[in-house]
This record gives C-alpha cells, sequence and structure tokens, in this order.
C-alpha cells in the first residue's frame, strides 16, 4: 500500500451504492413503531444521569468525611497529592491502548468514579469488619490481607464493568476495551487506597508518634513501595476480570458468557492473594527479602506478560476491520483503498494528514470521525456474523446502529472527497474502478492487487424514507 499522498487511481466522485446495508433484508425487520419510546423513555436518560451523579457524590462525600475525621485535613491532602502523582500516567496509558474505537467518556468516568469512591467503600467496611471479627477470634490479622482482601475488592472493584456487561453490552467491544474498563476501576480504587496508606498509615501515624519529620520518611517510604513499585498492581489484578468481560461480550455463547467474566474474577483473586500473601509471610518469618523475591520472580513477569499481550490486543480491532469489511467492498458500500486505510494506526494518520491536505482542518476532523465509524462498523458486522443478537428487538438495533453508522460514513465522505487537485475523478462499483481520464472518457479499470490510499472512496444514496430504516 503507497503512502499518502496517492498516486496513480484518483479519489472519487459520487456513485451509486445498495440501498440496504449487507446481509439486511430489504424490507422486513420490526415496524419502528414497536419500538418507539414511551414518555418515561424520553425521561429515562436524565432521570438516570441525574441518579447516577448523586449516587457518587453521596461516597464521595462520604469517603472525604471518613477520612478527613479518621486522619485529620493535613494528613487527607498530603496522602492526596501523593497518591494522585501516578493516576495520570495510568490514565493515560489505558487511553493509549483503547486508540481504535475510543469507549464513551461517560462509561469510563463511571468506571474510574466507582473504583475511587463505592468499590474503596464497599471494601473498607468489609475489611474493617473482618478485622474486627478475627481479632476477637484469636485469628491473625494476616488472614484478612491474603483471603478477604483480594476476594471483596477484586468483586467491587469489577462491578461496575461487569454492571456495564450486562446492561450496555454493545458499549464492550473485545477484550481490549474489559481490559480498559476494569483497568480504570482499579486505577480509581488504587489512588483512593493510597490516600489511607500514604496519608493515614504513613504521615499520620508518623507525625503523631514522632513529629512531622518522622511522619514525611514514613510517607517517602511508603511513597516508593506503593507508587514507584507496585503502581500497576491493583489495574494488574482487576485486568484479568477485564479479559473475561471481554471474551463474554463477543461470544454468542451463553456458557461461555457466563463462566468468562468468572473465570476472570478467580484469577483476580488469585494474582491478588498472591501478592499479598508474600509479604505477610515475610513478615512472619521476619526475611524480608521474600519480598523481593516474589516481586522479581514472580509479579514482575505476569505485569510484563500482561503488557505484551495488551500491546498485541491493541491492534486488535484494526485486524477486524480488514476481516469484516471487505463485505460492503463487494457491495459497494466501502472501496478496497478505504479498508486498506484502516489497518493500522499509521496508516490512519496517514490518512488524516492527507485529509487535511486537501481539505483542511474539516477534513481532518471529518476522517476521525470516519474512521470512528468504520471501526464502529466492523464491530457490529462482526457481532451480526458471530450471533451476538440473539432476539428480535437486539437485532432491529443492530440493523439501526448499522444504518446509522453507513450514513455517518457518507456525511464525513463529503467533507474531503473530490478535493485533490492531483487526481481525476473515480467511482467504485463494487468489483473495478471507472475512471474518467483527462481526454472525457470514462474506462473501466481492474483493482490493483494492492489498494492505493486513500482513494477512491464512495458517497451511497440516503437511505429510503419508508420500511425498517426510517428514524
Amino acid at each position: 500500500m503507497s503512502e499518502f499522498p496517492p498516486s496513480g487511481i484518483p479519489h472519487s466522485e459520487p456513485t451509486p451504492a445498495p440501498a440496504q446495508p449487507v446481509g439486511w433484508p430489504a424490507s422486513g425487520g420490526l415496524p419502528p413503531a414497536q419500538l418507539r419510546p414511551s414518555g418515561w423513555q424520553r425521561w429515562k436518560r436524565p432521570v438516570t444521569l441525574g441518579g447516577v451523579i448523586l449516587f457518587f457524590a453521596i461516597f464521595a462525600i462520604g469517603m472525604l468525611i471518613f477520612l478527613g475525621y479518621n486522619y485529620g485535613i493535613e494528613a487527607l491532602l498530603v496522602g492526596l497529592a501523593a497518591a494522585i502523582l501516578p493516576v495520570p500516567v495510568l490514565v493515560a496509558c489505558f487511553l493509549w491502548l483503547d486508540r481504535y474505537e475510543p469507549e464513551p467518556t461517560w462509561a469510563l468516568v463511571v468506571c474510574f468514579a466507582w473504583g475511587a469512591v463505592v468499590a474503596t467503600a464497599i471494601a473498607l467496611a468489609v475489611n474493617t469488619f473482618s478485622s474486627l471479627l478475627f481479632e476477637r477470634n484469636g485469628i491473625s490479622d494476616g488472614v484478612v490481607a491474603v483471603v478477604v482482601a483480594p476476594f471483596i475488592e477484586e468483586l467491587s472493584k469489577a462491578a461496575a464493568p461487569l454492571l456495564l456487561l450486562w446492561l450496555r453490552r454493545r458499549e464492550i467491544s473485545g477484550i481490549t476495551d474489559g481490559i480498559v474498563y476494569c483497568g480504570l476501576s482499579a486505577t480509581g480504587f488504587a489512588m483512593t487506597e493510597n490516600i489511607l496508606y500514604l496519608g493515614g498509615h504513613a504521615y499520620a501515624a508518623g507525625s503523631e508518634e514522632y513529629g512531622v519529620n518522622t511522619g514525611l520518611q514514613m510517607l517517602f517510604a511508603t511513597f516508593l513501595v506503593r507508587v514507584l513499585f507496585s503502581a500497576f498492581a491493583h489495574p494488574l489484578f482487576t485486568s484479568m476480570t477485564g479479559v473475561g468481560i471481554g471474551v463474554a461480550a463477543r461470544t454468542a455463547s451463553p456458557l461461555v458468557r457466563w463462566l468468562a467474566p468468572i473465570a476472570g474474577l478467580l484469577v483476580a483473586m488469585m494474582l491478588h492473594g498472591t501478592w499479598n500473601l508474600i509479604p505477610t509471610i515475610a513478615a512472619a518469618t521476619g526475611q524480608t527479602i521474600l519480598v523481593l523475591y516474589g516481586y522479581f520472580a514472580l509479579e514482575m513477569p505476569i505485569f510484563l506478560a500482561m503488557v505484551a499481550f495488551a500491546l498485541w490486543l491493541r491492534s486488535h480491532e484494526g485486524r477486524i476491520t480488514v476481516r469484516a469489511l471487505p463485505a460492503y467492498v463487494q457491495a459497494g458500500w466501502l472501496s478496497p483503498p478505504e479498508v486498506a486505510a484502516l489497518a493500522s494506526l499509521g496508516r490512519r494518520h496517514a490518512a488524516r494528514t492527507w485529509a487535511k491536505r486537501v481539505a483542511g482542518d474539516p477534513g481532518r476532523k471529518a476522517m476521525s470521525v470516519f474512521q470512528f465509524a468504520a471501526t464502529r462498523l466492523a464491530l457490529v458486522r462482526d457481532g451480526i456474523e458471530r450471533g451476538l443478537d440473539r432476539t428480535p428487538e437486539q437485532q432491529y438495533k443492530a440493523r439501526e446502529e448499522e444504518r446509522a453508522l453507513l450514513d455517518q460514513i457518507s456525511t464525513a465522505r463529503q467533507v474531503y472527497v473530490g478535493r485533490d487537485p492531483q487526481t481525476p475523478p473515480a467511482r467504485w462499483t463494487g468489483t473495478a474502478y471507472e475512471l474518467t481520464f483527462p481526454d472525457g472518457q470514462t474506462r473501466t479499470v481492474p483493482a490493483p492487487p494492492e489498494p492505493v490510499v486513500p482513494i477512491p472512496v464512495l458517497m451511497p444514496p440516503p437511505p429510503p424514507a419508508w420500511g425498517p430504516w426510517r428514524r
């Protein structure tokens, strides 16, 4: 595939295209009237959003009151300042991982907020109660760290992504999305937990007993252990649940849909328990060196393996576009160069650069919209082929989404199509190119073995004013 700008095959002009998307009948499906929103449905979204905001606000205020009352405002502010340092780095890593088809901002914020306030509050309450109960019965407090904490913390961190899988499965397009959602929830959880350790158990405890200097020294030592060396711990554990959630979201098997998240959650709990077991044994035996052995011999290899797996997954959605979108090429909705230009992030960047050259900033933005819509279209097509939509309502929603994405693609093209002065008009018929040469003659040219990008493209006609596509 050549680099931008293209040479040879020119950019396209509007050309006829099928009136219906690929794989759907020209008529039939659920009548739109059956799915028309009722009065409650129109108010459902704003009421739900307000409820979610109120829910998180109550938990956040409760956590701030608890921390401030138990450790003091000064310790709270010191712990917050130290705990927040790794958060932008971790969040940026997860957002970078999710570049092919970025997830809705609201879903990312909900997962992070859930981990930071709700999951932390649940885990704190259960761990504190268990510690008191075990102490009364003469059981070591280390049992809480090894048995109770991994169970309740991983379950509470994964609750928001699991609810998202249950209620909004279409927002999870694969394992990458599952890792991103769970990783952000775990990052929020780790931030609040670090406030407890850095501000309360380190700074406040040291200052109260030995003075501010000792408090700062304990703060620094705890910061080295919990932030610099093990900031990845909670996201690593919970990402195992994310793998299970991603598998469940893209399978048509009801059994796998149930078992995959459970298996991922169990692996997360086992890793978390092992992580807590190592310092517990080291403290009981007085062999502090065991912590380093466990860190470099067990945890670091798992972390590096997960990073390699995530990097491999990062291009998964690019591979889906190459596999799923050729059906639209054969039907005349997309051209071969358009699909080829979606195969990697490098090609997508080159396409945006080209669009900016021929149509300015509006062209670059329109190409970004085209790329997002085309990627989403590939995921919808992949879901259709996998049989993910089992009920008539789900199938209708898939048809509507496919139709809307094709409309979005067509609208985005109009910003940059035919604006490259270096190329003559061209049309893609679904099997060959129709090129208009400088002498005014139009000739049919077969598609080359390797598509020349980013042209030609086509602009499908608007949807019919009747039938199942009427919105």
